[in-house]
């Protein structure tokens, strides 16, 4: 089936790809727009001031099958499979917004001695009793539950890396359900959210009388994790979730992700610069340098969206969601994690001098493309599995304030986040976006009008009524 590419590749940027290894090309940003010259070949794309980079110490060299899966897996092993397990609180929201369940839990990807295969493990904590640390317990308090083991041959049948940024899926779940899973590491420390979107019909119409006539989100969790030390024996001592006395009596070291504080709506609109990872099935890899962001690409200061029908939820210490509400056939839909795992350093800190930062990933995912008979054109047999579009991370550094926008036009910008209706008799037009207080403050819900009708919706309602359908 046709795989309908979304924007992550319509860079509206003013970029040059870096010549540099894959090791420190996505790291920190550059404010330079040169291209740095090289031996290597060059060639020049549409736009005149974005050059492209080929070479074999860059993510834009042409790769074979074997290439690719080594390149992943140095990402996976490097930014993800390390030594320690990744332990948060387990978060889970419905459609509405609100938070029905939270679990302690560690994510252990354990690569073996000679680093070609990693096991994956969940380790829930069933129980904890000691009290003198609210965030440790005993190993004996925890479950394991074993998920799989990686090879480099094996990972990319569910996992693409790009950067510090990693999708897994979309995938189908045995229940019929659709999950996507979007993760970005910084430091010690990695966010991760679960997306899963359940078969719905159209409202008259029987569920199972017929195919699914979309995929509609029903849950998604999120988990801020820290990295902490294996533990070995059933009695050693296992320091769980990041918490906020744990950040206040020890604060993180600079380059490391602070969760526990206040994050002003405003603050997501500044002047972003940095480094793009790209990827598609049909261009493979691509790098960028970006100087200089342009309005259009700036989705992380859209809390509700670039396209009606989108969820979002925005969660305390700079965290930022967003994905379709009802996925249908023949329209990709994007997923996307935006984070700020820094601040800007305090003057007479340690961290006096460093800039704040902001992770995006993007995940474009397609799913009910139909399996059409060979002998009957007119006859669906079947649905192919549900595909990856196109993958992009980006890693971002604040540059500067935005000219000639003041703190109020920046505040009302921000303005929406959490996806709910107050009142449930309200109609489709009338679903508002409202903002999420911090912890320890209340919900505040505001009326917002929902985002104009894009025309490829429009056009796409014109063809297939299913892509209106009531939700």
């Amino acid at each position: 089936s046709t795989m309908i590419m979304s924007r992550p590749f319509l860079l509206a940027t003013t970029a040059t790809l870096l010549s540099c290894s894959i090791s420190n090309a996505f790291i920190s940003p550059t404010h330079t727009t040169r291209y740095h010259q090289s031996s290597s070949v060059t060639s020049t794309v549409a736009a005149p001031s974005t050059q492209l980079h080929e070479t074999n110490g860059s993510p834009d060299a042409p790769k074979t099958i074997e290439e690719d899966a080594a390149l992943q897996w140095n990402l996976f092993t490097g930014n993800h499979a390390l030594d320690g397990e990744w332990w948060g609180d387990w978060s889970t929201y419905n459609y509405m917004g609100d938070m029905e369940d939270s679990a302690v839990a560690g994510v252990s990807l354990q690569p073996n001695d000679e680093s070609n295969s990693v096991t994956h493990t969940h380790r829930i904590l069933s129980s904890s009793t000691q009290s003198d640390c609210k965030t440790c317990f005993s190993s004996s308090e925890v479950t394991d539950f074993p998920i799989a083991k990686y090879t480099p041959e094996s990972l990319g049948t569910r996992h693409r890396c790009a950067a510090v940024g990693m999708v897994i899926g979309p995938s189908l779940l045995k229940s019929g359900a659709m999950s996507t899973e979007l993760v970005l590491r910084h430091g010690d420390g990695r966010v991760r959210v679960t997306f899963q979107h359940a078969p719905v019909w159209e409202r008259g119409v029987e569920p199972g009388s017929c195919p699914p006539q979309g995929l509609k989100l029903f849950r998604a969790m999120v988990s801020k994790e820290k990295l902490r030390p294996t533990s070995e024996g059933d009695t050693d001592t296992i320091q769980g979730p990041p918490s906020a006395d744990e950040e206040k009596s020890n604060p993180p070291a600079p380059g490391n992700p602070v969760f526990f504080r206040p994050i002003p709506p405003f603050k997501w609109h500044a002047k972003w610069a940095g480094t793009s990872w790209t990827w598609g099935p049909d261009n493979g890899d691509r790098g960028w340098s970006m100087s200089e962001m342009d309005e259009a690409d700036a989705w992380h200061g859209r809390p509700m969206g670039d396209a009606t029908g989108t969820w979002s939820l925005r969660l305390p210490g700079g965290v930022l969601i967003q994905c379709p509400r009802v996925v249908v056939g023949g329209m990709a839909g994007l997923c996307r994690l935006a984070w700020m795992p820094e601040d800007e350093g305090e003057v007479g800190s340690v961290a006096d001098g460093s800039r704040a930062k902001l992770l995006r990933v993007e995940a474009s995912v397609s799913a009910l493309e139909p399996i059409i008979s060979e002998d009957d054109q007119d006859m669906m047999v079947g649905f192919y599995p549900p595909s990856l579009g196109s993958l992009r991370t980006d890693i971002l550094e604040k540059m500067g304030e935005l000219e000639g926008v003041s703190l109020e036009e920046r505040a009302e910008a921000a303005e929406g986040y959490v996806a709910w209706s107050d009142d449930s008799a309200s109609s489709e037009s009338e679903e508002v976006m409202a903002p999420m207080a911090e912890e320890g403050s209340s919900k505040v819900v505001t009326k917002e009008s929902t985002p104009k009708v894009d025309e490829k919706l429009k056009e796409k309602i014109a063809a297939d009524p299913r892509s209106a359908l009531d939700f």
